[in-house]
């Protein structure tokens, strides 16, 4: 997908900030939006339909956690990555923007060359993953889960699971191959590719998230290694 086909929305009370984010991302092509609180933000998001969401976390009346998980109730939008927008000094815990449903964060102020690299490791995965399977692949049965990697749809006895797309993938991941023991780098990789930095409790806070969801008895810890779904 060429640059102008991503929609990217910027989220941020700082008119300067926004002005500067936005000048620089739109001359990489892409198609930029502005919202200057959390209100504004899910309005512009149900309207555009972003790929990639960039959220200040400071923000008075909605903040961008709470803002982040008013956008994960939307259906139409858990295909949206997320990053939030962080100014260094500011008390923000990544656990709870990762709880939130956020996908990465981005620690401002950012040189710009450092923010476009941001976003295209961010925006390089948005369509790996499902061209060439076949659709008999598209949709996984096991025990009282559906997944259907297509639609990004889990349901678990026949209700229908709101998951953010960072656990998403992580199911997918795991339930490709059940059983197998998953190593935290082979995670890192697959989920969040070589070029995002993340925290080391990412994984940790995301897995815990999934079985919150879908139960505990499905996903093993393999302590010191990695995780595993487990197939009866």
């Amino acid at each position: 997908m060429e640059n102008s086909n991503f929609k990217i929305l910027l989220v941020d009370d700082e008119p300067d900030i926004l002005e500067f984010l936005s000048y620089n991302i739109n001359k990489e092509g892409y198609e930029v939006y502005t919202a200057q609180n959390g209100r504004e933000a899910i309005e512009k998001a149900k309207k555009y339909n972003p790929h990639l969401i960039l959220l200040d976390v400071m923000m008075p009346e909605m903040d961008g956690i709470e803002t982040c998980e008013n956008l994960r109730q939307d259906k139409n939008l858990q295909n949206t990555i997320i990053a939030f927008l962080t100014a260094r000094g500011e008390d923000y815990s990544q656990i709870a923007g990762f709880d939130a449903g956020g996908d990465d964060y981005i620690t401002k102020p950012i040189k710009p060359k450092v923010l476009i690299s941001r976003i295209k490791a961010l925006l390089k995965r948005y369509n790996s993953g499902t061209n060439e399977e076949s659709d008999e692949s598209l949709v996984i049965r096991h025990s009282n889960l559906v997944i259907d990697k297509e639609k990004y749809l889990v349901l678990k006895d026949e209700e229908e699971l709101i998951l953010p797309k960072k656990e998403f993938e992580l199911l997918v991941l795991l339930i490709s191959k059940p059983n197998r023991v998953f190593t935290r780098d082979e995670i890192f990789s697959a989920v969040w590719g070589d070029n995002i930095i993340v925290g080391d409790r990412t994984i940790d806070v995301h897995i815990r998230k999934l079985r919150e969801k879908i139960g505990d008895e499905h996903i093993k810890t393999i302590k010191g290694v990695g995780y595993k779904f487990i197939k009866n």
